[in-house]
């Protein structure tokens, strides 16, 4: 798809954000709405601009946070993953406990990583790897699963292993679905991040939030929050990337032959 193409399928979209803002504005300015309550994206803009060295440092903050729990989140994912779908009884013993752990909120737990690890980052670091690393290893099993058996049996016919088969045949194709977990990691992982420092943490964007809370400054609470916004548009459009790169355009995946 051309660079035209794309810009054009976002148009919709960039109008609909335009239209979203100046309405807000709008209904601010007329209806005299306290900024105590709702700023209007004008107010939060100067007010970003302000704090920026203070908010830039805590994104920063967050942003090593999440993207290397990401990071260890997908790694993990994936070999767990895996480990579900080779083994049987590895599936029937962790897999429960895999999606049990997923259903705990973070309010319940994050007192005990204070605990094992105090303010630090590495704390967070993990509460983030934790929480997302589950739609990658659901998603890996998933792809794995789907991947038609004639491409195994092409592979051990030419004389492969079954592992070699694994790693470099079923991988690739079940990789498209493996990004669809990755992509749903990393639309939240900034957001788990932020609300793990909120609960327990020395610096970034989750401290920064409670400060903002705690001072009655709303537009501070909406910096803030549209910063995550941002990082987490980042993060999905680097993910995308990585795809494009590493598998190609999604429509050199198509099966020439299945329309006939």
């Amino acid at each position: 798809m051309s660079i035209v193409a794309r810009v054009r399928r976002r148009i919709p979209t960039i109008i609909a954000v335009i239209a979203l803002f100046s309405i807000w504005e709008a209904w601010v300015r007329i209806g005299h709405v306290p900024s105590t309550m709702i700023p209007a994206p004008s107010e939060i803009a100067q007010a970003t601009i302000e704090v920026w060295p203070t908010l830039g440092p805590a994104a920063a903050v967050t942003t090593y946070e999440g993207v290397t729990g990401f990071l260890f989140a997908v790694l993990l994912g994936i070999l767990i993953g895996i480990g579900l779908y080779c083994s049987r009884v590895f599936n029937a013993a962790f897999y429960p406990l895999l999606a049990a752990a997923q259903t705990m909120p973070l309010i319940s737990i994050a007192p005990l990583f204070l605990i094992w690890f105090g303010f630090e980052t590495e704390g967070k670091i993990v509460i983030t790897a934790v929480f997302g690393l589950f739609p990658v290893a659901v998603q890996t099993v998933r792809g794995l699963e789907a991947v038609p058996q004639f491409y195994e049996d092409v592979a051990l016919t030419c004389g492969a292993t079954r592992v070699w088969t694994l790693w470099h045949v079923k991988l690739r194709v079940a990789a498209r679905q493996i990004y669809g977990g990755i992509r749903v990691t990393a639309a939240y992982i900034f957001a788990t991040a932020s609300t793990a420092e909120y609960l327990g943490a020395r610096k970034g964007l989750g401290i920064w939030l409670q400060a903002a809370y705690n001072s009655f400054r709303t537009p501070l609470i909406f910096s803030a929050t549209f910063t995550i916004i941002a990082m987490t548009c980042l993060l999905l459009i680097a993910v995308n990337i990585s795809e494009r790169v590493l598998l190609g355009p999604v429509g050199e995946d198509t099966d020439p032959d299945a329309d006939q």
